[in-house]
């Protein structure tokens, strides 16, 4: 790691936004079968006449926060899923709590399967109505407060994002700007998976690089991820990182408020 990456330190993730189909279909299955507050409705930065749902925590805390934009019927194709995308979207759920998410998604008709047990935690996958993957990992090692008003019990209910799986082709470059740049480790590998984790080793800071899987090139759309954003430590900060990376040639939005 170099000293960029102490300047500007990366405290963990702070959401995960998709585009998705039917907006109520979203409401259901986001606030209904999982359980998140939906925290805001608002309307995408670049489309005012799309909606912008944030999802997350009582308080709509960094790192709880899932966001999706509803996209049906405004001509947008069904995305391709592939390499240079966020694959799967993991939240994080209690150690032993995986029983009681494979009945409740059963009841609201959503198939959950096992997930191979990664890095000593157990794992369930399913999907959204919009063709998303996601998966609910079992953690023993996250303390954060559980939000208990969309109608699951604290000691099952959500905790927050858990990290995300990033499908690439060769996994080096996107290693070295993570871990040169943004501070990130490599904490380990299993089954061509690379996990990274910044400021710590627990759940919402963690990055899955998911790589030489021959997936193609990923095509955005209905039913992707739009976008991983991180938190940063101040408005500084972040000012003085996207001048670097620009500098290095990154492609980056203007700081958006």
């Amino acid at each position: 790691m170099d000293g960029t990456a102490l300047r500007w330190p990366i405290l963990g993730l702070h959401h995960v936004t998709a585009t998705v189909s039917d907006a109520q279909a979203d409401l259901d299955f986001a606030a209904g079968t999982l359980g998140l507050r939906l925290v805001k409705k608002t309307v995408n930065f670049d489309n005012h006449g799309v909606y912008h749902f944030y999802y997350g925590d009582e308080l709509g805390s960094p790192g709880t926060l899932w966001t999706t934009f509803p996209y049906k019927g405004r001509g947008v194709p069904i995305g391709r899923k592939g390499e240079g995308q966020i694959g799967v979207t993991s939240f994080s759920v209690p150690a032993g709590s995986l029983d009681y998410w494979r009945r409740r998604l059963g009841e609201s008709g959503v198939a959950a399967v096992d997930a191979p047990r990664r890095f000593g935690e157990e794992a369930i996958s399913f999907a959204d109505p919009s063709g998303l993957a996601f998966e609910l990992i079992g953690s023993s090692r996250d303390d954060r407060a559980a939000w208990t008003g969309g109608g699951v019990a604290a000691d099952v209910a959500i905790r927050g994002l858990h990290g995300v799986t990033m499908v690439v082709g060769r996994p080096e470059r996107t290693v070295e700007l993570m871990t040169g740049m943004l501070g990130f480790e490599v904490m380990g590998e299993t089954g061509g998976r690379l996990r990274l984790a910044v400021n710590g080793s627990v759940p919402g800071k963690f990055i899955d690089l998911l790589h030489d899987t021959g997936a193609g090139p990923a095509r955005n759309g209905l039913g992707t991820v739009h976008h991983v954003a991180m938190a940063i430590g101040s408005d500084e900060g972040q000012r003085e990182l996207r001048e670097e990376l620009l500098a290095r040639g990154c492609q980056v939005t203007a700081v958006m408020d």
